[in-house]
């Protein structure tokens, strides 16, 4: 992908997303010139074990100590450092295998969010994705592209979402109606394309990460496994009231959040079921009320990511919208490999140096590339 007809030539990327659940390295290959998907490819998970997710964990904690103050935490950087590099490097075995055809010319890398602060009036945001980039280009040997958000940042944009460009290429195959795509990780964002197709995006609130942390910190397994617990307990009004009254539900978009934002903590004092339902609704009703901020009624929300499983999620969603819910699957997208594909094709338009973010996507003041090239 030297010269200037290659680069606009589709070509076989391969895309990697570790989120903020720490459940697995997703992997995945589409076919693109950065502008549209020509084709999809293979698509792999890589799961952590207990203990990689437990070195994982440290190195995301030790970074919510640390701060951006005093001395970088530098020994559960490396220790999850190794860990990203080898399982990166595993479920790029996994997914060019010989058995699997065809062969990458180009990789793009998110690396593991440990922490991010979204900016405030007066002073710039700030996030911090751990990724070994020398290694892993080294064990990869194909260019690779990672370090996507910190440009954005740096320019006063919230980093995050990254992932419209990549939805609004999805949303081109089914049609040019209004529609938005809910990403369910750790924290929940939307893209919204509206009816001149023009897009927004922005984080609406929690997701799946303070229902795991609930359930895994009452000894129940890493998470709501079919939605078992919320179905079983009941929500909580008075607690759900009074976390809806945060100011961030009022807060103009485009917006971001860290992981830890909103966490489990907020149930405190519940059933372990009670507590499951409450931060389940609550995940449910923080996505509604990011959609009421839109200036359009998009005509159908398509919810990608780990939170479509969870039966009680999907169920409060389809409660709480007021436009229809589907699954990734039914637009016929494969709804576990969304974000890795998303960054296989960031990683094509970093190497046309088209914009990945978007003043009503990121904030940024201009729409920019993003994303280090090291070939």
């Amino acid at each position: 992908m030297n010269t200037a007809t290659e680069k606009t030539t589709p070509v076989w990327v391969a895309g990697f997303m570790s989120g903020t659940s720490l459940d697995a390295v997703d992997a995945a290959m589409i076919r693109t010139d950065g502008e549209k998907v020509v084709e999809f490819g293979p698509a792999v998970e890589r799961k952590y074990s207990a203990e990689e997710r437990a070195i994982l964990r440290a190195a995301t904690e030790a970074a919510r100590a640390w701060n951006w103050t005093g001395p970088v935490p530098e020994a559960p950087f490396k220790a999850a450092l190794d860990v990203i590099t080898r399982t990166h490097y595993e479920a790029w075995q996994m997914l060019t295998s010989p058995t699997r055809a065809p062969q990458p010319l180009l990789a793009g890398v998110h690396g593991q969010t440990v922490l991010h602060r979204r900016p405030k009036p007066g002073q710039k945001g700030a996030t911090l994705q751990l990724v070994d980039p020398f290694a892993l280009h080294a064990a990869l040997g194909v260019p690779l592209v990672c370090d996507f958000r910190s440009a954005d940042v740096e320019a006063g944009g919230q980093g995050a979402p990254l992932a419209p460009a990549y939805h609004a290429a999805l949303l081109d195959l089914l049609g040019n109606e209004p529609a938005c795509v809910l990403n369910l990780g750790g924290v929940a964002n939307i893209t919204a394309r509206m009816a001149d197709g023009s897009l927004i995006a922005f984080d609406t609130g929690p997701a799946n990460g303070p229902i795991d942390e609930w359930v895994e910190g009452h000894g129940r397994g890493t998470h709501d496994a079919g939605g078992k617990l919320a179905i079983a307990g009941s929500v909580h009004p008075g607690l759900m009231a009074q976390l809806l009254d945060h100011d961030w539900f009022t807060e103009t978009p485009p917006k971001s959040l860290d992981r830890y934002d909103f966490n489990a903590s907020v149930a405190r004092g519940l059933s372990v079921e009670d507590g499951a339902a409450t931060l389940t609704a609550f995940s449910a009703a923080a996505v509604a009320a990011g959609v009421d901020l839109l200036p359009e009624k998009p005509s159908r929300v398509i919810a990608c990511g780990g939170g479509r499983h969870n039966p009680a999620l999907m169920a409060a969603l389809k409660s709480a919208l007021s436009c229809p819910v589907m699954t990734a699957e039914d637009a016929g997208w494969r709804g576990d490999s969304i974000e890795a594909e998303a960054f296989a094709f960031l990683a094509a338009r970093r190497m046309r140096q088209l914009p990945i973010s978007w003043p009503m996507t990121t904030g940024v003041p201009a729409p920019m590339t993003g994303g280090q090239l090291f070939t």
